[in-house]
């Protein structure tokens, strides 16, 4: 199911319930200031996937621990302080009328939603990305890996990069696994990602979880 939600934090709407309410002209984004089309809201599109309890609840309640992997695509996964785990993944593509930032204030603005509708996050792990297909794809991940560290610095939370290897390790036994071997491990757990950017989100939670963020 598809999640529409406003950068403001507004209410969430289903992929079925898009119609935007008209606006009035010259409306103003609330973060930013910046001018926005009339009758056009600023909207972060979310895809969750799924929520399971695929890790037994504990007592006392888990730590919250949210993973990432960063993108234009951005894959997350969060364990919930009853050891459930919800999945799914956050678009931040800019659309034509978007300013180069826009995707950065997004980013931030839905970390903050996610703090809010889980609590304190104990953490916050992401893939540990050094190298990149194109430019294009090394630029967003720098001002998205920026943007977290950022507020992680800002709010307290702590944060830790995991290199790519470490984590097909983990769930593959491979260090140079493909994104389809990635995918049919985190399958194999139970879990059903719509796409490699879930996929490495969810093997970052496990990897997170099992090793209690690499101390084991």
């Amino acid at each position: 199911m598809k999640l529409l939600k406003n950068v403001s934090g507004g209410q969430i709407a289903s992929r079925t319930d898009q119609t935007r309410p008209n606006s009035g002209p010259g409306e103003t984004a609330s973060l930013t200031g910046q001018r926005v089309r009339p009758g056009r809201k600023l909207e972060v599109e979310v895809l969750m996937t799924q929520l399971v309890s695929a890790v037994p609840v504990a007592s006392p309640p888990c730590i919250p621990l949210l993973a990432l992997d960063l993108g234009t695509t951005t894959g997350w996964a969060i364990r919930a302080s009853d050891g459930s785990i919800a999945s799914g993944v956050l678009s931040l593509r800019p659309s034509r009328y978007d300013g180069g930032g826009m995707r950065y204030l997004r980013f931030r603005n839905w970390l903050g939603c996610v703090r809010r509708d889980t609590g304190p996050i104990g953490a916050i792990h992401f893939e540990e990305v050094r190298r990149h297909a194109g430019t294009d794809a090394a630029h967003v991940y720098g001002g998205l890996l920026a943007t977290l560290t950022a507020w992680c610095e800002e709010t307290g939370v702590p944060y830790q990069g995991v290199p790519v290897g470490t984590i097909k390790r983990f769930v593959t036994d491979k260090g140079n696994a493909d994104k389809q071997a990635v995918m049919s491990a985190v399958r194999r757990r139970g879990f059903s990602p719509v796409d490699d950017n879930e996929a490495d989100a969810l093997a970052i939670l496990l990897w997170a979880i099992a090793t209690e963020g690499g101390v084991r």
